[in-house]
């Protein structure tokens, strides 16, 4: 996978910035004044920093982001960042800023002289991910990325404090690796080793073969995969960190390529279906974060891994599935396949495990980013505790996240004629009926969260954290709520 820049902490010496190699950067206050890195930089470049803090230039830079002097007179560097932060940032303002430093910082080795600003840790996460560079699959040999060096005066508590935070960064780069992955490339057998080579964490996995599924009854599932060559599988990963508590129960929709199968989707866009498996993604990259910071939780994490192919044994509009519950579906449009992959998965979660909640994650609609774009995911759930503590971490990292309704004057629109329920519901309120239908498999007593991720999974256009392409949404706000909710 993509490794994230070494970010390591030293004690902060003045002497050593004026032959420090690569880029250098200094964090200064919105009221321009200097600490005393600060003033050591103004004293070797001749003043430099002072006539720049006295322009109207300064005044231009917003907080967060920084102003480049390229190879400074009076030290090594091949340039100097002056970033515009304050001494004690929000935690947005201080990855903003380290998203910056990313971005100056290049392949570069890069030294950030801190001051006695709060917050590195935030700061240090936002440079790592803003770092991220999907290139495994260009031939030209990509350029090694030097070390970042963060200069502060008790590097042993920053080191601390930012250890699960750069966790929680790898996690997020392997859900961006898996997302970004081409469909040739990551079948539904290369996703599962992938996620079973996670034992080595600590996490126990397990994998669900085609003829168990069979056994269990998980004909929605198995439909969706039945036109394609490569098997659907199941994964089962479980972190076991807590003590004996039921596990939250995290679901997550891995279809590995969506062709639409028979209900053939139109050739423009379709090579983004790669991503369709952007919620067995998140799911993935939030269990390597909890064992990697060995989590104080329990939790399973549940992805359903098929690919959905027009075939001679492809599902056909007007099938009847039954699912592992029981219920039986009439399949109306098979691009609409999703929904029946995350019912098996589910009903299996909560039938096996006894979750005290449950959480799944889909690329499911198109209609979800109609109504919100590509700012928010869609956030449906039965618990408004649940779900306001799923919004309050969303909001806390800065992921986007809105809630929408359910009612149940929507089931009105998955009626069948032939069967206890039909999968679509018509144009109207696409992403609802979606969430109706999926709550018909949420046991009553069952806390749970469906989040449509189809607009924020991946992205056309670089956002603060992350390059165009996989974002890695979800991972760090499913972490937050597991540490404040689930956490002992």
């Amino acid at each position: 996978m993509t490794k994230p820049i070494a970010v390591t902490f030293t004690q902060t010496d003045l002497d050593a910035l004026a032959s420090a190699e690569g880029n250098l950067a200094v964090l200064v206050p919105p009221d321009g004044k200097l600490d005393p890195a600060g003033r050591r930089l103004n004293k070797l470049t001749r003043g430099a920093l002072a006539r720049l803090l006295d322009s109207d230039r300064w005044e231009k830079v917003k907080v967060g982001e920084g102003f480049t002097m390229g190879f400074p007179v009076g030290i090594e560097a091949k340039a100097l960042l002056i970033a515009k932060l304050p001494r004690r940032p929000s935690s947005e303002e201080a990855r903003k800023a380290g998203a910056a430093l990313a971005k100056f910082k290049g392949a570069e080795a890069l030294t950030l002289a801190t001051g006695g600003t709060t917050r590195l840790a935030d700061l240090a996460l936002g440079l790592v991910l803003r770092s991220y560079d999907f290139t495994d699959h260009k031939t030209a040999p990509a350029e090694a990325q030097k070390d970042a060096v963060i200069m502060v005066s008790d590097p042993d508590a920053l080191r601390a404090e930012a250890a699960p935070l750069l966790a929680l960064a790898e996690g997020v780069f392997f859900t961006r690796d898996l997302v970004n992955e081409p469909a040739n490339i990551l079948t539904t057998r290369d996703f599962a080793d992938r996620l079973f080579a996670m034992r080595d964490l600590g996490l126990e996995i397990e994998i669900l073969e085609e003829d168990e599924m069979q056994s269990l009854g998980m004909g929605a599932l198995l439909g969706v995969g039945q036109g394609s060559d490569s098997p659907s599988k199941i994964v089962v990963m479980q972190w076991k960190g807590g003590a004996d508590e039921a596990p939250l129960a995290l679901i997550g929709k891995g279809v590995v390529f969506d062709t639409g199968g028979i209900s053939l989707k139109p050739a423009a866009g379709m090579e983004d279906m790669t991503m369709d498996m952007g919620g067995a993604g998140v799911v993935a990259g939030v269990m390597r974060t909890l064992a990697l910071r060995k989590a104080k939780a329990n939790v399973v994490g549940l992805v359903g891994l098929v690919e959905n192919m027009p075939g001679p044994n492809a599902q056909r509009p007007g099938d009847v599935v039954r699912s592992m519950k029981g219920d039986t579906i009439e399949v109306i449009n098979t691009d609409a396949e999703g929904r029946l992959v995350l019912a098996d998965v589910m009903w299996y979660a909560q039938d096996r495990f006894q979750p005290s909640g449950m959480i799944d994650l889909a690329t499911l609609t198109g209609a979800i980013i109609i109504a919100l774009g590509h700012e928010n995911a869609g956030v449906f759930s039965n618990n408004d505790a649940l779900c306001d503590a799923f919004l309050k971490a969303a909001k806390a990292e800065g992921e986007g996240a809105w809630r929408m309704p359910l009612g149940a004057a929507y089931d009105e629109k998955l009626k069948s004629r032939v069967a206890d329920m039909k999968n679509v519901g018509g144009r109207d309120g696409g992403a609802i009926t979606a969430a109706q239908f999926l709550q018909r498999f949420v046991k009553p007593e069952v806390p749970w969260i469906h989040l449509d991720i189809a607009g924020v999974a991946s992205v056309k256009s670089d956002t603060m954290l992350a390059p165009k392409g996989a974002t890695g949404w979800g991972v760090m706000a499913l972490d937050k709520m597991i540490r404040d909710q689930f956490e002992g």
